[in-house]
């Protein structure tokens, strides 16, 4: 009886709650078929989808074309999943070791890729206006490349091979270890702690990290034990939490969640690290796709026109501070300027990690102005990306037949001038034209 009166009392409760969830998934149905086709369109024109994604994100989000509430709790729940699987997969192309031997080959580029290009944004927002916080948040903006998007147009374009490739992959790296000790402090600054609360949060962010760092170092064999499995469905599972649960004990600990996933990504290495990336790669785009919509159904349209002057501004100052580091990078590694171009190119796009900090900082508050900037900003600089990579090679060859063609002309011997006076140039050279014996003889 009691379980027939509950079904009965439960009835108009599921009936309810049906037709919600029926809206939820025609919802979150029309978003990932949306996603699908707009991804179709990037492939289609060899383009990234993330400034798609930000689109699609801006018409339905608010002030948007059609406005989506009922799965707004699913969607901001996928984002978080989203960036959690982005840095753990890419963890999982490095090994511990190449972290630390990374970090004492690409010391000089990497704090000249810190210093060029974090300073553009700090100067912005202190002469906008909008205070030392704000500075930090779109230093960081503007400093760090996307590793997706850069990952992928080298992969299209043939470079990973290239002699550039390493100091591209080098400056990456030093970019994700930097946010490990970036995000944290920038989560305290976001939190107003004080100075002391600010030096713990950032003490146990830093032994936080070194914990896990040691651990893929040292005993990195005995997480790939525990993680290892005899089928491809436990092993997703396995991987799947306990990346989530060592991101969410990081966030706990005033670690950026993303970046404890990535050092689990780092713990994990050889066969496996390949296995689960194979079996992750197709949540981590889904995941990563709801993220970038996220970030898009959080800003307005409208309030993307005011700061459109300044992320263009920005967006320019960015693709030459860039540049300017992968032809320093590529250099140094002896490499050609052709080379030096492709490396340059490399680095301008902008995309994941630059829309976490964002989304950091809008949410705790600061100018909200910052988020539309960031949001145009990075729109900008991942279409400008790949368009900028395409062009590298065959402005390089014009540029490099240009200068040959000019060098040639100044190696070229001055032609000959009649050293004679005026009046006499009509009989020319005396000996050539002279009546020789031959035509006086008989």
């Amino acid at each position: 009886m009691s379980l027939t009166s509950s079904w009965h009392a439960s009835g108009p409760v599921l009936a309810g709650g049906s037709q919600e969830a029926a809206v939820q998934l025609i919802e979150l149905g029309a978003i990932i078929l949306a996603l699908g086709l707009l991804g179709a369109v990037a492939v289609r024109f060899s383009v990234s989808a993330i400034p798609l994604y930000l689109v699609a994100g801006l018409a339905f989000g608010d002030g948007g074309l059609l406005p989506l509430g009922a799965s707004e709790n699913f969607v901001a729940i996928g984002a978080e999943v989203g960036v959690i699987l982005l840095l753990f997969t890419l963890g999982l192309e490095y090994t511990a070791g190449e972290l630390v031997g990374t970090l004492r080959t690409s010391a000089v580029p990497g704090l000249v890729d810190l210093v060029v290009n974090a300073a553009p944004g700090v100067v912005a927002a202190l002469l906008l206006g909008w205070g030392p916080v704000a500075a930090v948040a779109l230093g960081g903006i503007t400093y760090v490349t996307s590793s997706g998007i850069t990952a992928k147009v080298m992969g299209d374009l043939g470079w990973l091979g290239n002699r550039e490739a390493p100091a591209v992959l080098s400056i990456l790296v030093f970019e994700d270890l930097t946010m490990a000790a970036y995000l944290p402090i920038l989560t305290a600054v976001l939190a107003g702690a004080g100075l002391a609360a600010g030096a713990t949060t950032l003490a146990i962010a830093a032994a936080t990290i070194t914990v896990i760092l040691l651990v893929a170092l040292r005993h990195g064999h005995w997480v790939e034990r525990f993680i290892a499995s005899p089928t491809d469905e436990v092993l997703l599972l396995k991987v799947l939490g306990f990346t989530l649960l060592v991101a969410g004990v990081a966030q706990q600990l005033q670690v950026s969640a993303a970046v404890g996933a990535f050092l689990v990504g780092i713990a994990l290495s050889g066969p496996l690290a390949h296995t689960a990336r194979e079996l992750l790669s197709p949540l981590r785009d889904l995941f990563a796709a709801v993220f970038f919509v996220f970030f898009g159904l959080n800003t307005d349209p409208s309030a993307l026109p005011p700061v459109l002057g300044v992320a263009a501004l920005l967006a320019v100052v960015g693709v030459a501070s860039k540049f300017a580091t992968g032809w320093y990078a590529a250099r140094r590694a002896g490499v050609s300027a052709t080379g030096r171009a492709r490396a340059g190119a490399a680095l301008v796009p902008r995309g994941e990690f630059n829309i976490v900090i964002a989304g950091l900082a809008v949410s705790a508050g600061i100018n909200p102005k910052l988020g539309p900037l960031a949001a145009a900003y990075v729109l900008i600089l991942a279409i400008a990306g790949p368009l900028l990579a395409r062009a590298a090679e065959p402005l390089t060859r014009v540029l490099r037949d240009g200068r040959d063609r000019r060098a040639a002309r100044r190696a070229a011997p001055e032609p000959q001038t009649d050293d004679a006076p005026h009046g006499d140039s009509d009989h020319g050279d005396s000996t050539a034209f002279a009546p020789s014996s031959d035509l006086t003889s008989p």
